[in-house]
């Protein structure tokens, strides 16, 4: 073969995979879905009371989702007594208030994060979620910390949505 030739077969050869990969695109852009009835709604966030003498709103709602504040075992300005599960239930008490506070209810929950100081605990502090909460489950994470707020052993902070 010529040189001559070599060049004309390997620009055909450019042309002809160009031609191919344009079909391509054409006919992957004809034949995705198009969305006609989109709707995209920004709705601003709405801070939700306070922390009092701290720096925090206990819920930020945007849209129908609410954002909660990690909430800990205070009952009446103390961290209540009696280990693991007694915070949990507290906790999860506490989650409820806000919720109820703001028109929600704990069916409403769809994500939850889960802190404890000692993740050896992590079987009774799953025994009162269970108890506490109904299926079907929100989404959780629970991580091992190595200190909380007011030495509280759980943690646990919501997203609920209508």
């Amino acid at each position: 073969m010529s040189n001559v030739t070599n060049k004309l077969t390997i620009n055909l050869s450019k042309a002809l995979l160009m031609g191919v990969c344009s079909l391509g695109l054409a006919i992957s852009a004809t034949a995705a879905p198009v969305a006609t009835n989109t709707t995209i709604s920004k709705s601003s966030p709405i801070f939700l009371g306070d922390g009092g003498e701290y720096p925090f709103s206990s819920a930020v709602r945007v849209g129908d989702t609410l954002y909660m504040s990690g909430q800990i075992g205070f009952k009446d300005g103390k961290l209540v007594k009696g280990g693991i599960k007694a915070e949990t239930k507290q906790t999860l008490d506490n989650i409820q208030a806000v919720l109820l506070q703001y028109g929600y209810q704990k069916s409403n929950i769809i994500k939850c994060s889960a802190m404890l100081t000692n993740m050896d605990d992590f079987s009774d502090f799953n025994k009162v979620y269970q108890s506490e909460l109904a299926k079907p489950y929100p989404v959780r994470s629970a991580f091992g910390v190595t200190e909380l707020a007011a030495g509280a052993s759980v943690e646990i902070e919501c997203m609920a949505a209508k």
